[in-house]
């Protein structure tokens, strides 16, 4: 088990099959055909994967690098015909525009490994002032992309999407020094694309402080003041576009690239000049981590012995995915009376999703401790553990995808060994455990960005499997009796939905595992019991690993009455379930009816309210032309008596003689006219 330096893992467009089948891993033997500058080249694909481009099949890029900076390969190159590492004397750069295709219009990605890559670009291309703070994300599970300065305390941070995608922009890890005491700053991140935040409920983000460590032995903690989380306005919703290429399909066809974005803003204090300083938005758990935590684990002298670390598979990146097999050895007596089962657990399958490493960490501590429960559960069990499903997303930072730009959680009931390796392999061994020895237990741990607590996510077996009825509630009962203070049975939900079916939940449990759950632990913290309002530490979550191993020790004990004690509670809080849905039912229902009345009352209301409009017209026209009839006889004296029609006749009569008078003066006109033309 090696831990991979190399800075040349990738370059250039992920799926390209010359890249991929590349075997650059410090540690392996590479064959002098095989370097890095100077591999075998095999046919590609006619067009580009992502832009459809006709690929020129006889292009060497490599060769473009060199010419383009002026680079003599046996200049350039350690003597031991086997190193495929360049000795650089200078920073080179690559100009993407003399070079046909591999997508020039999408930032390549250049390195799957630790230590970053020495051709990234400067991540300050101005000059700064001798007070601004310096951001970096260029180390394993960095995640930030741009900064901007609006004023000098005051700074604006974009994170980067999901490798070829154009969202999933939540975990963020990046790195602050030149930082100033007795100097209040803000910051705000900008490009979020979740309308909900557990920032909007008390959540803060993570600090570490070099500094704090080194003098206090402080590590991870929460910091941060006047936290705000909201949508943006339209003027400023993030073009994706112009920041990342993206896959054609990753888009709505609402959006068009365009995606609602989100801030997170709070203020920070630094504690000591000129410090290094830390933020995450979890505490970050890294492939490095866990490779060292692996690696002690084999050369422990007696955990060795019932642990054996073996490869799964390698992912896309070239990174190895294990798998841990944790037992005690069983005797050829033992074997031959009952075979053991299996209990599979994996974890890190969306690589921003850290506590579910943690409770990982907790769950496999136990299993190889020296306890009791452990030991026995040993004798007991097989199990099956895979901590890193994504490792490729958990080094570049990723929030959810894996370099595909595609969730693994929706892909396991894929048949595409080669895209999703990870996946493929796991399900394989699921299967192959069922024909062998059956499997007890399906987990798969994740944590959660939107609710509080830590629960589960179950299947039901009512209409599949009647006889099982209510069995996949009773372990997560039994786990929230044990951590009351954390685990919420009340959170727990365990419908099929439609949307799901590729997840891997569901998949097992249509394999015929019945106990077969998701976990989720919330990134904030806990609303029960004495741990009301508080957030979840790294503790908290390898707690409830261990709370795990207990959980299942009670739940498959020889003596069934542990399990059956928990079946008349389940009818009877299934009841209540039933109950309060009737009623809150019964309630919307009212509320429908209450809003029906209340629309066609308005209807009715609205209706009237135009009928008297149209009757009031006819009022004010007939109003006024009585008004007018007033006006024109304001000369004559009104009284009581006095008569409309006489009037009327009156006036006709007057009328007439006034057209009369008129004409006969026009006559008059007329004739004085003709007598003048005549003379």
């Amino acid at each position: 088990m090696v831990r991979i330096f190399n800075d040349f893992e990738f370059w250039g467009d992920y799926a390209d099959d010359e890249i991929r089948e590349r075997h650059i891993a410090v540690g392996r033997e590479i064959k002098l055909d095989k370097y890095y500058f100077g591999y075998e080249k095999q046919k590609r694909e006619e067009n580009c994967l992502f832009c459809g481009d006709k690929i020129d099949m006889d292009f060497n890029r490599f060769d473009v690098f060199m010419e383009h900076n002026d680079i003599k390969k046996n200049n350039h190159f350690d003597s031991n015909p086997h190193s495929s590492l360049p000795k650089l004397d200078k920073k080179y750069e690559f100009d993407a525009d003399v070079a046909p295709c591999w997508c020039n219009n999408m930032p390549q990605f250049s390195r799957s490994s630790v230590g970053g890559s020495k051709y990234l670009l400067s991540a300050q291309p101005y000059a700064l002032e001798q007070d601004d703070l310096i951001f970096e994300s260029r180390f394993e599970s960095g995640n930030l992309a741009r900064v901007v300065k609006v004023t000098p305390h005051y700074y604006e941070l974009y994170l980067r999407p999901d490798m070829y995608t154009n969202r999933h922009t939540q975990w963020f890890y990046f790195r602050v020094k030149n930082t100033r005491t007795k100097t209040q700053y803000r910051f705000s991140i900008v490009n979020l694309t979740k309308p909900d935040s557990l920032y909007k409920e008390g959540m803060r983000p993570l600090m570490y402080s070099t500094a704090d460590a080194t003098n206090n032995n402080i590590g991870w903690r929460r910091c941060g003041e006047n936290i705000a989380y909201y949508r943006n306005e339209d003027n400023n919703i993030y073009n994706t576009r112009n920041y990342h290429q993206v896959l054609i399909d990753d888009f709505d066809d609402e959006d068009n690239g365009n995606i609602c974005s989100y801030t997170l803003t709070f203020n920070v204090e630094f504690q000591y000049e000129n410090d290094t300083v830390f933020f995450a938005h979890s505490y970050p758990y890294t492939y490095s981590d866990l490779q060292d935590y692996l690696m002690n684990i084999q050369r422990h002298p007696i955990k060795s012995k019932f642990s054996k670390l073996r490869l799964l598979c390698r992912s896309l990146a070239g990174n190895n995915v294990y798998y841990l097999t944790v037992t005690a050895p069983s005797t050829p007596e033992e074997e031959l009376q009952k075979k053991k089962k299996a209990i599979v657990v994996t974890a890190r399958v969306h690589p921003g999703e850290a506590p579910s490493s943690w409770m990982m960490k907790g769950f496999i501590d136990f299993i190889t401790g020296d306890s009791y429960v452990a030991k026995k559960l040993r004798h007991k069990f097989i199990f099956k553990l895979v901590p890193m499903l994504n490792p490729d997303g958990v080094i570049v930072g990723n929030t959810r995808s894996s370099l595909t730009g595609r969730d693994l959680n929706r892909q396991y009931r894929t048949v595409i060994r080669e895209t999703y390796p990870s996946i493929w392999n796991t399900k394989a061994m699921i299967k192959r455990l069922m024909e062998d020895c059956g499997v007890a237990l399906y987990c798969d741990m994740h944590a959660h960005s939107r609710k509080h607590n830590i629960f589960a996510y179950g299947c039901e077996n009512l209409k599949r499997h009647p006889d099982r009825r209510l069995i996949e509630q009773v372990f997560p009962l039994m786990l929230h009796k044990n951590v009351a203070d954390k685990f919420s049975f009340e959170n727990c939900k365990f419908r099929v939905q439609k949307n799901k079916e590729g997840t891997g939940r569901i998949v097992v449990w249509l394999l015929g595992v019945t106990n077969s759950y998701t976990l989720e632990a919330s990134f904030a913290g806990s609303t029960l019991g004495s741990r009301n309002g508080t957030h979840f530490s790294t503790m908290d979550y390898e707690q409830l690993g261990r709370a795990f191993c207990e959980t299942l020790m009670d739940y498959y004990d020889d003596n069934p009455l542990k399990v059956n004690k928990f079946m008349p509670l389940l009818k009877k809080m299934r009841k209540e379930q039933r109950k309060a849905r009737k009623a809150l039912k019964a309630k919307r229902k009212a509320e429908l009816l209450t809003k029906k009345e209340e629309k066609e009352k308005n209807k009715k209301e609205e209706r009237l309210l135009n009928q008297s409009n149209d009757y009031d017209n006819n009022y004010y026209q007939e109003y006024y032309q009585e008004q007018e009839k007033i006006k024109r006889f304001l000369r004559f004296t009104i009284e009581d008596s006095f008569n409309w029609d006489e009037l009327e006749e009156e006036l006709q009569k007057r009328h007439e003689q006034k057209e009369n008078i008129e004409a006969s003066e026009d006559d008059d006109e007329e004739l004085s006219d003709c007598e003048n033309d005549k003379e």
